[in-house]
């Protein structure tokens, strides 16, 4: 399966999908519609479901200019045939949940993913009458095993966060295909450049935009790239009907970020490939988990499925004590990486994750499952999301607060 929406070379395409200059002013750079409404020059009907891809501009809930861009610039940096924007990573999540899911229907989901999600799928999904199955995404066994008669679709995150485990997404999809399942897929650790998503058999793209998308952490937002059916269900239920739509304001910060992705996600890759072989030659470190290191346990997958394995690392120094200690430190010392959570931006960032806190809040994995997250995790990670700053500098920063 080729990209169908790419017909430029990447870079071309981050510039100047979506973006034609204005129209009405010529103007290079397009302009921010931050209008709620617009002027209607025929009688027609006051519902969302009147709608047509060749509609006018009515309601800035149904569909706006400056958001529309947005969604191309991301479905071509996809090579999908369409995207729905939405105003953050969960409602994003949100929208594949509540579009494709009903009372009734089974939902196999990473039993590792991002906190917000992994806490939307235990604690709200299940009160409306959906069945949730967390199952360990790189054990093929175990999601086969897990599929039902009423599985309606199969959610996966690859890389996970926080750990960096990774799903062999065309392995998955090949059993959702047999199981009649839709496919879909949080990419955000990879970035629309990490993955051809599309190749791999995913119906559902989504990314948290807040993070390398945006990529200088000053706009929060989502976005779901798939098949036009897909996507046109989810713009009347979640954005119409639901109401999580982003701003025009945002989208538009969003899209001057995401025209220079390429670039970015290049210097992400080679910094973090810096920092990460650092880190492992540092006796202070006792493991590195990152998906362009040898000792990575899925390399063999990273390296057929990643063409980019972006800026995300975990490493562990020891006990969970040593570990809140080092922390400290590093809230007391570091210069130059931000102590602070989020991911994807142009500065660099780090958090401690205690495994046993995750443990009792998000995830709530017991036997096996506990056993294998441990495996990647232990007592406890620094989560570290590799900026665009020169390597030394933050390897410097690291060997402060390492002390």
């Amino acid at each position: 399966m080729k990209n169908s929406n790419r017909r430029t070379g990447i870079m071309t395409t981050a510039i100047h999908a979506g973006d034609p200059p204005d129209p009405a002013t010529n103007a290079s750079t397009p302009p921010i519609h931050m209008s709620s409404t617009y002027l209607s020059d025929d009688v027609a009907g006051f519902s969302a479901h009147d709608l047509t891809p060749e509609s006018p501009y009515t309601y800035s809930r149904w569909a706006n200019p400056t958001v529309a861009g947005l969604e191309t610039k991301i479905a071509a940096l996809q090579g999908t045939e369409a995207c729905l924007a939405t105003a953050s990573g969960m409602a994003a999540a949100a929208a594949i949940f509540f579009t494709f899911l009903s009372a009734g229907d089974h939902l196999i989901i990473s039993d590792v993913s991002y906190a917000g999600v992994a806490e939307l799928a235990r604690e709200t999904l299940p009160r409306m009458g959906i069945e949730v199955s967390p199952v360990n995404m790189s054990d093929l066994q175990a999601v086969a095993a897990a599929i039902r008669p009423n599985t309606r679709l199969i959610h996966t995150e690859t890389p996970v966060n926080p750990i960096g485990r990774l799903t062999d997404l065309a392995a998955v999809s090949e059993l959702a295909r047999q199981a009649g399942a839709l496919l879909s897929c949080d990419a955000t650790f990879a970035s629309p450049l990490g993955m051809d998503t599309v190749a791999l058999g995913v119906d559902l793209t989504m990314h948290s935009t807040t993070k390398y998308i945006g990529g200088h952490g000053d706009a929060v937002g989502g976005a779901v790239a798939g098949g036009a059916d897909l996507v046109a269900r989810m713009r009347t239920e979640a954005a119409i009907h639901h109401g999580g739509v982003l701003s025009p304001f945002n989208a538009w910060l969003i899209a001057r970020g995401a025209s220079t992705l390429p670039l970015r996600m290049k210097a992400h890759q080679a910094g973090a490939l810096a920092v990460a072989e650092w880190l492992e030659a540092d006796p202070r470190v006792t493991r590195v988990i990152y998906p362009g290191l040898a000792s990575h346990p899925q390399v063999d997958l990273a390296a057929r499925q990643m063409t980019n394995t972006s800026g995300m690392m975990s490493f562990q120094v020891g006990d969970a004590a040593t570990g809140e200690r080092v922390a400290q430190r590093m809230i007391e010392r570091l210069e130059v990486i931000h102590y602070a959570v989020s991911l994807g931006h142009h500065r660099s960032l780090i958090f401690w994750m205690g495994t046993e806190g995750l443990m009792q809040s998000s995830f709530r994995l017991q036997g096996a499952q506990q056993e294998d997250y441990r495996a990647f995790a232990g007592d406890g990670i620094f989560r570290l999301s590799v900026g665009l700053e020169d390597a030394e500098d933050l390897i410097a920063d690291l060997d402060r607060a390492l002390g």
